[in-house]
């Protein structure tokens, strides 16, 4: 693999972290169920669970907490946050929430009732347990592309607008949402055209459905949008992202994605009724509409994130490390999503485990091995965080595909850890005919990735069940 993308940026504060051993380790894994989410943060060495508000701020966002303005209502950082958001987005509303799935929660309580349909390019977890927590039913209709793991289609992360038009005539009246999640987190991190973006609005408008973005990556989709979409290239990534927007009624955002702080979020919207309603509901669950259940001074903190994330020299570092760790990964083995996304490396683990069925979560078996060999912390999506039961028909679902997915930490991470995160798993793909499934002996109702506990099946168990 060639050199590691350069940082563009220095170090100037750091954090100790220490390897347990590999007896510590196993321990640490037994008493959390063998779920990585229940392991405490400092028995990890490197941690790629998530990218959701573990990144490094900047001095001029650090710089912005001294700043923070800590009245009631009406701090001078909502009204800066507000300017950022409605110069990126266009919506006039914003509405400031403490992270990404209180906006979903709100909007979702305002917008269904039960047995309304929400038509995505992909739910990800949280949007799918809020739909589902309303009674209404959450459809996945991403672009056919995304099926073949290894094509090198340039946006896997469009909505598929041939399926959305069918689905419409056979629910009649019932299709009350589109979200397109920019970019697809659940397909490989994929980004969405700017044509399909236009195309769907068009089929929104035309049946009056709301079109509402997940935003929380959506300058990493314009940065790829601009790199592979012809009749974007030579625009800024601002006037891109703009241009997004304008197609549709709102959006909302975790800004501890794209808007590189470790906390906070917000809803965007054009409708003055429903904004109004919003603020409503704001006052009995988040607080004051102007705090939206953050301090001033992270408020500020994401003004200035937002402000940032929007420089080509940070985005192409950010995605240039995610593609070295893909390629390297690769190199060693495995199967991977293809194009690599901006966020994350994602690994077929059904591919590395084809003796391991579905029910037995073989993207649970690569997860536990990362920590086992380095201490290495990642996250699976597949049957665990996409089974469960069909809202439907009342079925038990398994994933399209048995993932395990590595979030890099925006600014957080040098070229010698990813290293370190290659080296331990060609040890995983040497003794991958060795491993062995899982089975879950305790899941909660809704979300069940996040608190589930399992217990290793032996080899053995896992080879006879498998046949």
């Amino acid at each position: 693999m060639s050199d590691h993308p350069i940082e563009p940026f220095r170090i100037k504060a750091v954090e100790p972290i220490r390897l347990l051993t590999r007896g510590e380790r196993e321990q640490r894994l037994t008493d959390a169920g063998f779920n990585v989410f229940n392991l405490k943060a400092e028995d990890v060495y490197i941690d790629l669970l998530t990218d959701s508000g573990t990144g490094a701020m900047s001095q001029r966002q650090w710089g912005g907490l001294l700043q923070g303005d800590e009245s009631y209502a009406g701090c001078r950082n909502y009204y800066h946050l507000q300017e950022v958001v409605q110069d990126i987005t266009g919506y006039p509303h914003v509405i400031p929430t403490h992270q990404g799935r209180s906006a979903e929660h709100m909007l979702f309580t305002l917008l269904l009732e039960k047995g309304d349909y929400v038509v995505s390019n992909t739910h990800f977890d949280t949007t799918r347990a809020n739909v589902l927590y309303r009674g209404a039913i959450p459809i996945d209709l991403p672009d056919p592309s995304c099926t073949d793991v290894t094509a090198d289609h340039p946006f896997k992360g469009n909505l598929d607008c041939e399926r959305f038009e069918e689905l419409i005539q056979s629910k009649p009246g019932r299709v009350k949402v589109c979200v397109l999640t920019i970019t697809n987190n659940s397909v490989g991190g994929q980004p969405v055209s700017v044509t399909n973006v236009k195309q769907v609005a068009e089929i929104c408008k035309r049946h009056d459905i709301r079109l509402m973005f997940d935003c929380a990556r959506f300058a990493e989709n314009a940065w790829f949008v601009s790199q592979r979409e012809h009749d974007q290239s030579g625009r800024s990534l601002k006037e891109i992202a703009q241009t997004i927007f304008s197609y549709g009624d709102g959006c909302w955002m975790s800004s501890k994605k794209d808007g590189l702080a470790n906390i906070g979020g917000f809803v965007a919207v054009r409708d003055d009724e429903l904004a109004e309603r919003v603020r409503e509901m704001m006052v009995v669950i988040e607080g004051f509409p102007t705090y939206g259940g953050l301090a001033g001074r992270d408020l500020e903190a994401v003004a200035r994130g937002l402000e940032e994330v929007l420089t080509a020299e940070y985005l192409e570092y950010r995605t240039g490390q995610v593609e070295w760790l893909g390629e390297s990964l690769s190199e060693a083995g495995a199967q991977i999503v293809r194009p690599i996304g901006g966020h994350a490396v994602f690994i077929d683990a059904g591919a590395m485990y084809p003796h391991i069925p579905p029910h037995q979560f073989p993207g649970q078996t690569l997860t536990v091995g990362f920590y086992r060999e380095g201490g290495i912390r990642t996250v699976e999506i597949g049957s665990i965080m996409f089974g469960g039961t069909d809202p439907e028909t009342g079925k038990q679902m398994q994933a399209p595909h048995e993932f395990v997915r590595l979030a890099i930490p925006r600014r957080v991470y040098t070229a010698t850890h990813l290293q370190l995160v290659v080296d331990a798993y060609r040890r995983l793909y040497a003794a991958r005919e060795r491993a062995s499934g899982f089975a879950i002996e305790y899941q909660s109702r809704f979300l069940r990735h996040f608190t589930a506990r399992l217990r290793e099946l032996p080899s053995r168990e896992s080879e006879t069940v498998g046949r």
